[in-house]
């Protein structure tokens, strides 16, 4: 039992979400579409460890001039 618990309570979120599905009913794919255009992406081990071997540490404070004592 909840002692708090509105009930059918809605926010004024959810209310435009739902309403948004409702006009829209394709959103869902297409944000899933968009996903995984953007994201869901198939990893190259290979290449990425030749990146990874490539990189150069960087220095604590990058923006300090660098002193050269000859």
């Amino acid at each position: 039992m909840f002692l708090f618990r509105r009930p059918h309570y809605r926010s004024d979120a959810t209310a435009f979400i739902d309403q948004l599905k409702a006009q829209q009913p394709n959103l869902e794919a297409e944000q899933r579409a968009g996903r995984d255009r953007l994201w869901d992406k198939e990893i190259n081990r290979d290449l990425e460890q030749d990146l990874h071997a490539g990189q150069i540490a960087q220095p604590a404070y990058v923006y300090q001039t660098q002193t050269h004592d000859h």
